[in-house]
């Protein structure tokens, strides 16, 4: 029996990198998953290797950006699976550009997709996790909530927003719903390589990251579904409101 075992989540940004990997590890652990994202066939593939391993998964399409597809991720749990203990937002936009060269309409997006879209979630998540008296919401933030990038300035502002969301859900909704963040570091996603575009030799920049972390690697995607799998247990039942930074020491660098 996994450690979810029973367990109904919702995963956000389910198509690939972080999110991807959550969902199928929360499935493997046995939880039923509403996996969401934008891309039809890639959510189609990602409920097929979840199927594949024994898992049981529904994937929902849609932008989450709007409060109406966060409203059908959540009915879509209670339809199928009969209510809700878990959800991982992991759906990202990246923004690039400075407060100058963002256009409103970038800006707009980035925190829509990335702000916005979790207190969307938490709206319409919350009631249906303390029908159940329990729950859990982990938020995929950014270690961008706490320092800045060159050029990235709707990404880095929507996700500081998310610390203090994150702490204001806790504090309003606890204890039966626990409230957390992941705060990553450079892991080796779509995200990142496009993040890397910032800079005049993308993969330059990259290598040398990685091998000034302390880790002296990149992270990958099951680093952070590790994380999030701990979180969601039994064994974090006493950590609310807090932010997990995940980044093998980027932010010990000067």
């Amino acid at each position: 029996m996994g450690n979810l075992e029973a367990k109904v989540a919702i995963v956000t940004g389910s198509t690939s990198g972080m999110g991807r990997a959550v969902a199928v590890r929360f499935a493997a652990e046995g939880a039923r998953v509403v996996a969401s994202g934008r891309d039809g066939s890639r959510g189609a593939a990602v409920t097929r290797e979840i199927a594949e391993r024994g898992g049981e998964a529904r994937f929902v399409a849609g932008d989450v950006s709007s409060a109406q597809v966060n409203r059908q991720l959540v009915e879509a749990a209670v339809e199928s699976y009969g209510g809700l203990d878990l959800v991982v937002l992991s759906a990202g936009e990246l923004g690039l550009g400075s407060i100058t060269e963002t256009a409103p309409e970038a800006w707009d997006r980035t925190v829509a997709t990335n702000l916005s879209a979790v207190f969307y979630m938490l709206h319409y998540a919350i009631p249906e996790m303390r029908r159940r008296g329990t729950g859990s919401v982990i938020v995929i933030g950014s270690i961008a909530g706490f320092k800045v990038f060159p050029n990235h300035a709707a990404y880095c502002a929507s996700k500081g927003g998310l610390v203090q969301l994150v702490r204001q859900a806790a504090l309003d909704y606890g204890p039966e719903v626990r409230v957390n963040a992941i705060h990553p570091g450079q892991v080796d996603t779509p995200l990142l390589w496009s993040s890397a575009q910032a800079f005049p030799d993308p993969k330059e920049v990259v290598q040398q990251t990685a091998a000034r972390l302390p880790a002296r690697r990149l992270g990958q995607p099951g680093d952070i579904a590790s994380a999030a799998l701990f979180l969601a247990g039994e064994g974090a039942s006493w950590i609310t409101g807090a932010s997990l930074v995940v980044d093998g020491g980027s932010l010990c660098l000067p």
